[in-house]
């Protein structure tokens, strides 16, 4: 790893070189970003009717309640994407799908646990919502409204490609209650966009994003990625220069990794060689460098991935209420969910998805449930994506001592100077805050480390 990689506090200006990388390490086939626990790879069909039980069990009023609709929609499949999006769709199979998440939030509705519950965030992710046209996007929330509404919630948060925008979808989305829109910018080169698959170019996010700031969404989010096919030192520096112009009030960052199942990985597993993407080293190096340009002009690290804008509407909600164990109910084809203390996931497949929901049932295609235990170090790993953690938050929710439980976890990451445990507050460095993803394993109970994590 570079050795340059500075201190996590450390505050005297900005970086203005990229650093020589010493000693690459290669990005290889395979997950990397952890989103849930116990991984993806665990949960099974034969745990379907746990999820099916636990939705019928008594309310929860006091645990916060989020919505994903997973909209699946594409202009283009981006070579490095490995989620469950379709190209080929007319307009009125887009309508069938929209009218039937639809109908799977009129299930969800009716049963017990969620009685006089409302939500507190709503998340449209894909795909590309934007990809619905106005109107079919109006029809989706009329549907939606005649069973389940969001008016309560605080954060709505719709995800959009900037070659899907014109200024009255931008208006339109707004008009639904979205309060927090995310842009799918991921780099400004022309040549790295078109490299990657991206359906979109740079003049088409200068409009969209003229058109959103001109809407007035309370936050608006752009995403970035470093390390992906085509990039150079000279290219990302362009790049965060120019994010920086924009000053979103948020900014994403990640690293690019090469889940299983994308164009990428299958092009390097059938030719033999190394796919065309920046090693973990500079990947870490990039991003150290844009979270320091950003820092000298006033925003805040708030996650391993995220910069925020300080200001009233800098929050995520999304993301912390998750984080600190909220319910999820994801509805669309192949989405994920936690209910209860339940994991579960849709049918991810078209057709069953379609036939299900038609016949009144839930899509559930696997579940598993979740031991205390369990919950316990699902939190303590997604907390520790900020950056921190506050022991005396678990004592009081799971009445536990992590310090502890997991001390040979936080001795590892003292060790390899990624991190420190002082009183009640754990904290990563700079170094440790980069790489939190391949540091989270170690918490996992024996049985997962070293597992597929899909």
């Amino acid at each position: 790893m570079w050795s340059g990689i500075r201190s996590f506090h450390e505050r005297d200006g900005p970086m203005v070189e990229l650093p020589q990388i010493k000693s690459p390490e290669p990005t290889e086939i395979g997950s990397y970003f952890i989103a849930n626990y116990p991984p993806f790879s665990a949960w099974k069909p034969e745990h379907v009717p746990s999820a099916v039980y636990a939705l019928d069990g008594p309310a929860r009023p006091e645990t916060p309640l989020g919505l994903y609709l997973h909209i699946p929609f594409c202009r283009k499949r981006c070579t490095f994407c490995y989620f469950r999006v379709y190209t080929d769709k007319n307009a009125d199979e887009v309508d069938v799908y929209t009218d039937t998440l639809a109908k799977e939030i009129g299930l969800y509705a009716k049963r017990n646990v969620f009685a006089g519950r409302q939500f507190e965030f709503v998340y449209f992710g894909g795909g590309t919502p934007s990809f619905l046209s106005n109107e079919q996007l109006l029809r989706l929330i009329d549907r939606i409204g005649k069973h389940w509404t969001w008016e309560a919630a605080r954060e709505v948060t719709f995800e959009c490609e900037p070659g899907t925008l014109k200024e009255s979808k931008l208006r339109t989305i707004r008009q639904i209650g979205v309060t927090r829109l995310s842009l799918g910018v991921e780099h400004f080169d022309d040549d790295v966009l078109v490299a990657n698959g991206r359906a979109h170019k740079s003049a088409e996010i200068e409009r969209a994003w003229q058109w959103a700031r001109e809407v007035g969404f309370p936050q608006i989010n752009i995403d970035l990625i470093a390390g992906m096919v085509g990039d150079t030192p000279d290219k990302w520096k362009a790049a965060v220069a120019k994010a920086l112009t924009m000053q979103p009030d948020s900014v994403t960052i990640y690293q690019m990794e090469l889940p299983f199942n994308t164009v990428i990985s299958r092009q390097a597993k059938e030719s033999g060689d190394a796919p065309p993407v920046a090693d973990w080293a500079t990947k870490r190096a990039w991003v150290d460098y844009a979270f320091s340009q950003f820092e000298a002009d006033g925003y805040r690290v708030s996650s391993g991935y995220t910069l925020v804008k300080p200001s009233p509407a800098s929050g995520f909600v999304y993301r912390d209420s998750l984080w600190h164990g909220a319910d999820l109910v994801g509805t669309g084809v192949a989405s994920f969910s936690h209910v209860a203390g339940i994991h579960y996931q849709n049918v991810d497949a078209w057709d069953s998805y379609l036939e299900r929901v038609g016949r009144g049932e839930l899509p559930i295609a696997r579940a598993l449930p979740v031991t205390q235990d369990q919950r316990l170090i699902r939190e303590l790993i997604l907390q520790l994506k900020t950056g921190r953690l506050d022991a005396a938050y678990f004592r009081t929710k799971f009445t536990v001592d992590i310090a502890s439980r997991f001390s040979e976890a936080f001795e590892s990451i003292r060790r390899d100077g990624m991190g420190e445990v002082a009183g009640d507050e754990v904290r990563l460095n700079r170094a440790g805050l980069l790489r939190v993803d391949s540091l989270l394993p170690r918490f996992f109970e024996s049985e997962y480390r070293g597992v597929r994590y899909t």
